[in-house]
């Protein structure tokens, strides 16, 4: 397989994002979910008040669930959303800047923002994440620039609308070519912002900036966006690498190729990450809250758990799961762990899916067992990204345009 294999790929009717091989077989491109069940317009779910027991699925639980998918909108390559401060809204960013507001099924027509006039989509880039603050009042963007740095911005929100003039610029990383970005922004469970940052290079890392400790690249970045004097942001004193002479004090974990997409469960606080491979294998990654400060999760001295440049680190952490491209799957699509309320069987599974095939799939951890596996049977084409609402449901972007929900069959 070509170290330069394309990303953005015309099989899919749109450039998709994270692929890094050749396309799988049986792509149709198609802009409707490949489920039988049709485009059907719904609504959002309304928001669960009830907790969720952190309890797995049995396997006979999980081979007896069946799902459809149920379009919410139709915009143009949406690759990330966040809900606003009502749990139902929707603000959705489409790969070329513009963050759209959906609401009970319709799209508004004036972007809650429009950062195409400096966000280029060349390669890998794009808008690449979003995320609204705990408190409603802030948005968060991050999105790659004309000199291929990723840039994370602040916008004050209000309610649906969004000040241009509020803008803040609070983190820019450069990187070295125009793949590998990540971008993913996410609220954790300290009310802290994280982001995801992919290696940068071309392939390979050939400047080992993963397990370099002085770079931002192929990190896992804590941060507190709120100014600090002259400073954009804090550092959480808490940060494994404060205080290390020659490390960066923003990271918290390490070792990552391109993190397309981590989350928290918000049952256990326990963190996911689908990191996309290099040639051979994609991985999925999860640690508890208590072990994953200073974590180092191997790139590029491993590709999954196979040694890729060099010798093994000490103490790297293998992936939980790992799957290899022989199948016609390419490039790990991460997702989160399942803690709604409409379908029954699957609270506790982590869902997942692949740029290349667009299947979804549920992967269970048990302690001290096998992971527990299942194809759910449904299938997107143009698979980019995968979201939670206020109620913990499931919503799932396609670049071909669709955002569509996870609900159970009938």
């Amino acid at each position: 397989m070509a170290a330069h294999r394309p990303f953005w790929r015309p099989c899919l009717l749109a450039l998709l994002v994270l692929a890094t091989a050749a396309c799988g077989g049986g792509q149709d491109g198609g802009q409707q979910a490949q489920d039988g069940s049709g485009p059907t317009r719904v609504p959002p779910a309304p928001p669960s008040t009830t907790p969720k027991p952190a309890v797995p699925p049995t396997q006979r639980q999980l081979d007896g669930v069946a799902v459809r998918l149920l379009e919410i909108a139709q915009l143009d390559q949406p690759v990330a959303l966040t809900v606003a401060a009502d749990g139902t809204t929707l603000f959705v960013g489409e790969r070329a800047g513009r963050v759209r507001v959906v609401r009970e099924g319709r799209v508004e027509p004036r972007p809650l923002l429009d950062l195409s006039g400096e966000v280029v989509t060349e390669g890998e880039g794009g808008l690449l994440g979003l995320a609204l603050a705990p408190d409603g009042r802030h948005l968060y963007a991050s999105f790659t620039d004309r000199r291929h740095a990723v840039r994370l911005v602040e916008f004050a929100v209000a309610g649906h609308a969004a000040s241009a003039a509020s803008r803040r610029d609070v983190l820019t990383v450069q990187q070295a070519s125009v793949r590998h970005h990540g971008g993913n922004v996410v609220f954790g469970p300290d009310g802290l912002l994280w982001l995801g940052l992919g290696d940068g290079s071309d392939g390979g890392d050939p400047a080992d900036a993963a397990q370099s400790l002085g770079v931002l690249n192929g990190k896992l970045l804590r941060i507190d966006p709120k100014p600090a004097g002259r400073a954009p942001y804090s550092v959480p004193a808490t940060n494994p690498f404060v205080g290390r002479r020659g490390a960066r004090s923003e990271i918290w974990a390490y070792g990552l190729r391109n993190p397309w997409r981590f989350s928290f469960d918000r049952a256990t606080g326990d963190l996911w990450i689908g990191d996309v491979g290099q040639y051979v294998m994609e991985e999925i990654d999860v640690v508890a809250p208590s072990r994953a400060a200073g974590a180092n999760f191997g790139w590029r001295r491993l590709e999954g758990r196979r040694r890729f440049k060099g010798s093994r680190p000490a103490g790297a952490v293998p992936p939980f799961h790992q799957y290899n491209h022989n199948s016609g799957r390419c490039a790990v699509v991460g997702g989160h762990v399942y803690r709604g309320r409409q379908v029954a069987g699957l609270d506790g599974a982590y869902l997942y899916g692949d740029v290349c095939d667009g299947h979804v799939r549920a992967l269970v951890r048990v302690p001290g067992q096998a992971p527990r596996l299942r194809d759910l049977g449904v299938r997107l084409p143009g698979l980019v990204s995968f979201a939670e609402d206020g109620a913990g449901e499931l919503l799932l972007l396609s670049l071909s345009g669709g955002v569509q929900r996870l609900a159970a069959a009938g």
